[in-house]
């Protein structure tokens, strides 16, 4: 039997950076797999490049975090992460 993630909700883009960091090349597989921006034969192409020693598995990882990163924010509609200011909030200094 197997095992999905759950979906994380993300809130801007910073979410997605910071998930998407530590997820080692196996981890990756299983965390994306419930938003279906890969298919099953993505997997199989990038297993087969990097078990023919054609492209090292960090180079592949690091484009797929590319790839899922533009999916996510795309599918989602996110922005960057907003920053609010003392001016932004309204709030003025007196002296």
């Amino acid at each position: 039997m197997w095992y999905i993630e759950p979906m994380v909700v993300f809130e801007d883009l910073t979410d997605i950076d910071a998930w998407l960091d530590p997820l080692d090349y196996i981890a990756f597989w299983d965390a994306l797999a419930p938003y279906n921006i890969f298919s099953i034969a993505d997997r199989d192409h990038c297993d087969g490049l990097i078990a023919g020693g054609k492209v090292p598995q960090a180079t592949i990882l690091k484009g797929l975090k590319h790839i899922a990163y533009d999916g996510l924010r795309d599918r989602f509609d996110l922005q960057h992460r907003r920053y609010e200011t003392h001016i932004s909030q309204g709030i003025k200094s007196v002296h």
